[in-house]
């Protein structure tokens, strides 16, 4: 019984830790593991940000969608061509372009909203992050009278 137990504490103390070599190959799995770990991480984060400016720009066109709908039906008139600005969302400013353009229905004009990130130089042309069409009717009588229920 003694020599079975001196010969496996013999063979327990060979094997006690790492070689060398496991332990660089070890350090060279982690070496290519983490630098695509990164990579994939700063993608996600790219894309995430890309998404929450292309949120924002669609909320600002369809403010101005809807500030549209709103002048032309307080002043009784579309305004038609083209027209651009300067909006603020979210403490950042968003360039803005709409064209107006007729369509083959009578009194009915398509409207084209495309919102960017606001660059101060206008060197660098930026692309439009958003882009909202829509169709509006130029008959804008006023009629807001409610119909009778039918008694």
């Amino acid at each position: 019984m003694k020599a079975i137990s001196s010969s496996l504490v013999a063979g327990s103390l060979c094997h006690r830790g790492f070689t060398l070599v496991e332990v660089m190959v070890a350090l060279a799995v982690v070496a290519i593991a983490l630098p695509a770990l990164m990579f994939s991480q700063q993608q996600q984060i790219d894309g995430t940000a890309y998404l929450r400016d292309k949120s924002l720009a669609r909320m600002v066109a369809t403010n101005k969608l809807e500030e549209i709908r709103i002048l032309a039906k307080a002043q009784q008139k579309l305004a038609k061509g083209k027209n651009s600005g300067v909006a603020i969302m979210s403490d950042r400013d968003w360039s803005w372009d709409i064209e107006t353009t007729e369509t083959v229905v009578p009194n009915m004009y398509r409207l084209e909203i495309k919102v960017s990130e606001h660059k101060d130089s206008q060197d660098s042309p930026t692309s439009s992050l958003f882009t909202l069409v829509s169709f509006l009717s130029a008959d804008l009588q006023a009629n807001n009278t409610p119909s009778a229920p039918n008694e």
